[in-house]
């Protein structure tokens, strides 16, 4: 007899579910498409719900349906190596290159750059992100029960902190909403869609569906359908209370702008507003729960890549790994929030088409009798195509030009791939290398070419 969960059971899952998910920095991202996105604030929220929500929902499912023991186990489906590279690049990119960094930098650009004089912010951030991470490193050499007992009080207050916000808005607008900027003006449905891919939330979600299997299978269900009928449901739970919290920091963003102009990045909009509506205790309240939000985010993310780079790696104790990701992460922290957002852009535009093609290879699995050569195949394509995004998208950045051999080949995907400009060039190549492989998979019926 399968045993079946109580809804209470999926409440207390999924409010855990959205604690891992919403490290602090979530709340920037939607602030800053509101404000960008003016008058087209319901297209680019729509694209951003799809990447910010949907994607994080199917990685949890994605690890639920294929049983396998973690995101490495699932990968090696591909390749053991590619399965090892792949892994290590997403724990390393929501760990000390880009999330873990910038929880610091958030955590200072809400809570503590509001209080400061401009010209003291630069020596401030050095010794905010010496404290901040010198905790991190202290409570995650010494895991305690403290971090989940924080966790499991913070996440109901952001929760309400925020929805109190919220509902502020909704009933006293700051002000009216402005025109859209820069590529929400013509495109904001796919500004929004690449924007979603900051929050970095799918391909974490890749690394949480464990965790949350583990917890579901404590609670007695055991069998794969139990188990993936349970994800769903705590999934739906964590899932809705992103998206309703998405779209009203999106509202707050673009009814901001008319009262205090556009901001850099959204951590200015957030403590702005609390501090139109409730003074000085507003910016105080919103900037404890934030720091300390941001610090416990750092030190799961932190934790979670010293325990996976020390399995890889036994000679190499969880302390050292732990010690060398932290001085890392503050030196990152230093550059900055927007420096930070800035340079995270080409890795994600490289590793998030490979991650959703993993997810949609393991749901449409059992269809091709999880033959190795489609998951190959569907991967090569991928990489030929999001590498050439990733670098497109640093030169961009460094303002150079593209590199000499790059440019036919830019040239050649803009003439010829759909949907190349709107970043999802990837999509279409990929889908129908999966369905011929598929189907010659199935006609073929070979014995040897499983994933194992």
């Amino acid at each position: 007899m399968e045993k079946k969960l109580p809804f209470s059971s999926y409440l207390i899952i999924g409010v855990m579910l959205f604690a891992l998910f919403f490290g602090a920095g979530n709340l920037i991202f939607p602030a800053q498409l509101g404000q960008y996105a003016g008058t087209n604030i319901w297209s680019a929220v729509f694209g951003f719900l799809i990447t910010g929500v949907g994607l994080p929902f199917l990685g949890i499912l994605a690890i639920g349906f294929s049983g396998s023991r973690n995101l490495q186990d699932l990968a090696s489906r591909i390749h053991p190596a590619y399965a090892v590279i792949f892994t290590s690049l997403l724990y390393l990119t929501i760990g000390p290159f880009f999330a873990a960094p910038r929880t610091g930098a958030v955590a200072f650009d809400v809570g503590i750059s509001p209080f400061i004089g401009e010209e003291y912010t630069r020596i401030a951030l050095i010794i905010f992100t010496l404290l901040f991470f010198g905790i991190t490193l202290w409570l995650s050499l010494n895991p305690a029960k403290l971090v989940d007992r924080v966790g499991k009080i913070l996440s109901p207050a952001i929760i309400i902190l925020l929805l109190v916000l919220l509902v502020m808005v909704v009933v006293k607008p700051m002000g009216g909403i402005e025109s859209p900027q820069d590529a929400y003006a013509s495109g904001a449905f796919m500004k929004g869609f690449t924007e979603g891919y900051n929050t970095m939330d799918a391909l974490a979600s890749l690394v949480f569906g464990i965790i949350v299997i583990n917890v579901i299978r404590s609670m007695g269900v055991t069998t794969k359908k139990g188990i993936l009928v349970a994800t769903a449901k705590s999934g739906a739970v964590a899932t809705a209370f992103l998206a309703i919290l998405y779209v009203g920091i999106a509202y707050l963003g673009a009814t901001s702008t008319q009262v205090f102009g556009l901001f850099d990045t959204g951590g200015p909009v957030l403590s702005s507003a609390s501090s139109y509506y409730f003074g000085t205790f507003g910016s105080i309240m919103l900037a404890v729960v934030i720091i300390l939000a941001c610090l416990t985010t750092s030190i799961g993310l932190i934790m979670a890549c010293g325990e996976y780079f020390h399995t890889l790696m036994p000679k190499i104790s969880y302390k050292a790994f732990v010690m060398f990701f932290t001085v890392f992460c503050f030196v990152v922290a230093n550059f900055g929030l927007s420096n930070i957002i800035t340079y995270s852009i080409p890795v994600l535009m490289f590793l998030y088409p490979l991650a959703v093609v993993l997810i949609l290879l393991t749901f449409t699995s059992p269809l091709f009798n999880h033959s190795r050569v489609v998951y190959i195949s569907a991967t090569a394509v991928t990489f030929m195509i999001s590498s050439i995004d990733g670098l497109k998208t640093l030169c961009k950045l460094l303002e150079i030009d593209y590199f000499g051999w790059m440019a036919p080949i830019v040239s050649f995907y803009e003439n010829v791939l759909p949907f190349y400009n709107e970043g999802l060039g990837w999509l279409l190549p990929v889908l129908a290398v999966m369905l011929i492989t598929g189907v010659a998979v199935r006609l073929l019926r070979p014995s040897t070419v499983q994933a194992q």
